[in-house]
């Protein structure tokens, strides 16, 4: 592997901190699926990290599951947010009761 090891795991690390970080401190639900996004996509980075170095194939095969569970996830929030916003008229989660 040409990247280390520890820095494939570095890189996940910081991007699931950033979407964690993305999740709890925004005040707009687009911004916090966009941080559960991110957090998905540093999972699967360290998947992919961790087969690489143990040289299997079923880490890449998890990731992959990772990146679909993460595209229906956004497809059906993003339907959640436009019918919240119809409704209410903003996208706000302080908004809501």
């Amino acid at each position: 592997m040409i990247v280390p090891y520890s820095h494939v795991f570095l890189l996940a690390g910081l991007l699931f901190l950033m979407g964690a970080c993305c999740a709890v401190a925004r005040h707009n639900l687009i911004m916090i699926l966009l941080g559960f996004e991110i957090m998905l996509n540093a999972g699967a980075i360290a998947f992919v990290g961790a087969a690489l170095r143990w040289q299997t194939i079923e880490g890449q095969v998890f990731a992959l599951f990772v990146l679909a569970v993460a595209a229906a996830e956004v497809s059906i929030g993003l339907a959640l947010i436009v019918c919240i916003y119809r409704r209410t008229g903003t996208v706000t989660p302080d908004r809501f009761d």
